[in-house]
């Protein structure tokens, strides 16, 4: 097995955030329902964008690309890849992913859909009303799949959010073959319980088959994987499906699940959840990374959960401080 370009390579939904806040009225006239997420077409993803005040804040998004960005703050070596168009907002994501220490070098689709937005509207009283336009990240395909990079990664891991286009399953597929081609592993989450509900037989299929190592799950997600209310026998499950899985528990904090055994740890303490976006992204990026530096089970979860009490304690999906610090000071740095 050949020395690795990157500790952890993420694909999924390459997504632009965009941020702004509006005065009172602005959602009412625009026809949107307060604090709902609103699925949008090109035209009104145009007509939305075109009426956001200047002060808006551009950052990349996307769950693997959080994921990713997380990597790369913990110290560790980062790959991404994600469909953006030949636009200025596919530029903003380039950039925006690249200055965090992100490696990526997909092409972007020329001629076609824009790039994909999540355009958040921020009302007076901090309601949050979002407007998400999917885009061009949804044409990704096996050509976007280079067999070098996936070879080069300890880890390469998708996201479920992006089972739902033919073509990307495909691309998840291939990209799971390269990784086992060259001894990797191949990670799956399965991001929500809403795609768990509508993929629930090809997401079983992915880790029966073994197309999958390692599975990254909430306990919701887990326990609608397997249409039961028991936890217990919903780890007991996937103990016998997947080689390891991944499991967080909100404030309970995690357990991974290998041959057998079964691992804890609990949450780390923050004075409050501010914003629990990126929580599950974050764990996998310090878990992830864990694995892939050789730590031991404890030690990945551990470090985890450490990731995610950072992203929850304010607002926004991408740590604020320095992740490798923080590991540090608590002496988990890899």
């Amino acid at each position: 097995m050949t020395q690795t370009r990157f500790d952890v390579l993420t694909i999924g939904n390459a997504i632009v955030d965009i941020i702004a806040p509006v005065e009172a009225g602005f959602i009412e006239r625009e026809g949107m329902q307060e604090g709902i997420m609103h699925l949008i077409d090109t035209d009104r993803a145009e007509e939305l964008y075109s009426k956001m005040p200047l002060s808006r804040q551009q950052i990349s998004g996307g769950s693997a690309a959080n994921t990713a960005a997380g990597v790369a703050s913990l110290g560790g070596r980062a790959a991404f890849v994600g469909k953006v168009a030949d636009d200025v907002l596919g530029d903003v994501f380039d950039s925006d992913l690249s200055a965090v220490g992100v490696h990526y070098s997909t092409s972007r689709l020329k001629n076609g859909a824009l790039t994909a937005r999540s355009m958040i509207f921020l009302s007076e009283d901090g309601e949050r009303t979002m407007n998400t336009y999917l885009g061009a990240c949804h044409q990704l395909t096996e050509a976007d799949i280079r067999p070098d990079d996936i070879g080069g990664a300890a880890i390469t891991y998708m996201e479920g959010f992006l089972w739902d286009p033919v073509e990307a399953k495909k691309a998840f597929v291939l990209a799971a073959h390269y990784a086992h081609k060259h001894e990797r592993a191949a990670a799956f989450t399965l991001s929500d319980p809403f795609c768990v509900d509508r993929f629930r037989p090809e997401f079983l299929d992915l880790i029966r088959s073994k197309t999958v190592d390692y599975v990254f799950a909430n306990v919701h997600e887990l326990k609608s994987l397997y249409e039961t209310d028991d936890l217990g026998e919903a780890v007991r499950a996937i103990a016998q499906d997947a080689e390891l899985a991944a499991i967080t528990m909100g404030a309970e904090g995690a357990m991974a699940v290998y041959n057998g055994e079964v691992v804890s740890v609990p949450a780390f303490p923050v004075d409050k959840v501010v914003d629990a976006t990126g929580a599950g992204d974050l764990f996998a990026a310090g878990f992830l990374l864990g694995m892939a530096r050789g730590q031991n089970l404890e030690s990945s979860l551990k470090t985890g959960c450490l990731a995610a009490s950072e992203v929850i304690s304010h607002i926004g999906a991408r740590p604020q401080l320095d992740l490798a610090d923080l590991s540090r000071q608590h002496g988990l740095a890899g």
